[in-house]
């Protein structure tokens, strides 16, 4: 499930009463969400079965509870939802630290330590490149890592970062099939939070849950 502007701010920090906000959580999945505090790393935390994890700083949850949905939040960053046949799934936000990092290995990485086999991923809507610009030596190393498909340009025309792109490469270097992707771009579409172009403060969501 990827939640939009439209369905209110599902983050951490929006203002709104807790019981606002757990209201349109709810409105999306229902069950008692799972989430982290964001830190832009390489972390993951495998959820036990009573841990609540709410507070744990780390990019990506790994779970085979059953039902239990896994939260992620982005106002211009990939969220990533992944899944195997084997009932363990995994949510995983990716800034381009994040990505650099190796988040996105180390959810896999932890799934398959949980069992999993074959994963398949969705991809929700993130900041495209013609609204990305970046520097030169910052782009470098991501380049490095994940080939020259994340070099673009912006609309202007100056140095981008293709963050979808490196999403892409890192999972197929992964053999992880993606089977859907929101390929929008949160900085040019009004029907997402946006932090880089309109400084909003609200989150979308990417939540994945195991059947009950």
């Amino acid at each position: 499930m990827l939640s939009g502007a439209q369905d209110g701010d599902v983050g951490l920090s929006s203002g709104a009463p807790d019981e606002v906000v757990e209201a349109r959580r709810q409105s999306l999945v229902t069950g008692r969400w799972r989430y982290l505090r964001q830190c832009h790393g390489d972390g993951v935390v495998v959820l036990d079965p009573n841990e609540p994890c709410e507070g744990r700083e780390a990019d990506a949850l790994v779970s085979t509870l059953p039902g239990a949905p896994l939260a992620v939040f982005s106002a211009d960053c990939a969220l990533i939802g992944l899944a195997s046949p084997q009932g363990v799934v995994g949510a995983v936000h990716a800034g381009w630290r994040g990505l650099l990092a190796g988040v996105v290995e180390q959810a896999a990485a932890a799934m398959r330590a949980l069992g999993a086999g074959e994963i398949s991923a969705v991809l929700g809507a993130c900041i495209a490149p013609e609204c990305y610009e970046f520097a030169e030596t910052d782009l470098e190393p991501i380049a490095a890592r994940y080939g020259s498909s994340v070099r673009s340009r912006t609309s202007q025309g100056l140095p981008a970062l293709d963050l979808r792109a490196g999403v892409r490469r890192s999972l197929e270097a992964l053999e992880v099939e993606i089977v859907a992707d929101w390929a929008r771009c949160t900085a040019c579409d009004p029907g997402w939070f946006s932090w880089r172009a309109r400084k909003d403060k609200g989150r979308q969501a990417l939540v994945v849950a195991t059947a009950p």
